[in-house]
């Protein structure tokens, strides 16, 4: 949870209250589907420059989390 505190805001009023970067108007969901699609980090600093390199474990702790708890809420 450590690398997620201050990284990852939820905040009314901003991108319907989805998981944000710091703030910013960048959603964890973003992050991760641009990942998907076959960037890698280096491209979406590239590209987002207001992403810094330690949002990433945040952004990957975060998706962990919301996994394990779904999976759990599941029964799993």
């Amino acid at each position: 949870m450590s690398a997620v505190i201050g990284r990852v805001t939820i905040e009314p009023g901003k991108r319907g209250r989805k998981p944000c970067i710091r703030g910013l108007r960048i959603t964890v969901w973003d992050v991760l589907g641009w990942l998907g699609a076959g960037m890698t980090e280096e491209q979406i600093l590239d590209e987002h420059p207001d992403i810094e390199k330690a949002d990433f474990p945040a952004v990957y702790q975060f998706a962990a989390e919301v996994g394990a708890s779904t999976r759990n809420k599941e029964g799993r």
